[in-house]
């Protein structure tokens, strides 16, 4: 049975302080640069997820860019509203369900994700905060539009092409947040740019609002840390690589709805 805490520290939810309190009993995560740690414990908190301690790619100075152009007043932009309705902290565009979005995306056989980047590009231009956490066409879609982005979370979940999306993005040279394998998806989008918007409006991550040194009460049993975070965050360059990463992208199609 779990007690939960009297109080919680300002702004946290007594459930929401407990759970920082069982992540970090079973992964430290301190020897992280601030802000991926921040980024890394919201993503585990959101999805329950260890793995993604060593399987997200962050780099603490694109991440800090990302804070400052979220401070700045940088739009933020969701590929679909599932992702969208888990920010929760600033406005957040979405041309997903537009009725133009569907238009484009049967005229140019895209995709509706892929017909979203291109509507929304044009309202918003160069410079806004992307954020990608379902399909793997709108990752494409940024990176072939040449969109100009502040910066670029990019978490597509799925078998078809997402990891593959995510390899592209590492290697165009845009400021971005991705990880190494085919899980992400709309909730771990979500909590990533919540981190980052927490940090841009000078609010103290979750985690260190919940005090790193309280200690679990003692009847209260604490598993062991079996997840280590390795030194450095690149992806091993002996990696292996299924043979159909290399295959072309999948033309126009239709997507799950989000």
């Amino acid at each position: 049975m779990v007690t939960w805490p009297p109080a919680a520290p300002d702004g946290v939810h007594p459930i929401e302080a407990e759970s920082y309190r069982i992540l970090r009993s079973r992964i430290d995560l301190s020897r992280l640069p601030r802000v991926s740690r921040d980024v890394t414990e919201r993503i585990i908190h959101a999805s329950a997820d260890f793995d993604y301690a060593t399987d997200l790619v962050c780099d603490e100075e694109a991440l800090a860019a990302a804070v400052d152009a979220l401070a700045g007043g940088a739009v933020v932009v969701a590929d679909v509203e599932m992702v969208a309705a888990g920010i929760t902290s600033c406005p957040v565009v979405c041309k997903i369900r537009e009725p133009l979005t569907q238009r484009l995306a049967r005229t140019a056989n895209i995709t509706r994700a892929a017909a979203a980047v291109r509507l929304a590009f044009g309202a918003v231009g160069p410079g806004a905060v992307w954020v990608v956490g379902c399909a793997p066409t709108a990752l494409r879609e940024i990176l072939s539009r040449d969109v100009e982005p502040a910066f670029v979370v990019g978490l597509p979940v799925g078998f078809v092409g997402a990891a593959e999306a995510k390899d592209a993005l590492r290697a165009s040279g845009l400021r971005a947040l991705t990880n190494v394998s085919e899980k992400g998806g709309s909730a771990v989008a979500a909590a990533a740019l919540n981190a980052l918007l927490r940090a841009a409006t000078g609010q103290p991550p979750v985690g260190q609002a919940v005090a790193d040194d309280l200690v679990p009460p003692a009847d209260r049993a604490v598993p062991p840390a079996d997840h280590a975070v390795p030194p450095d965050r690149v992806v091993p360059p002996d990696r292996v690589v299924p043979p159909d990463r290399d295959a072309p992208w999948p033309g126009g199609g239709t997507e799950a709805a989000p």
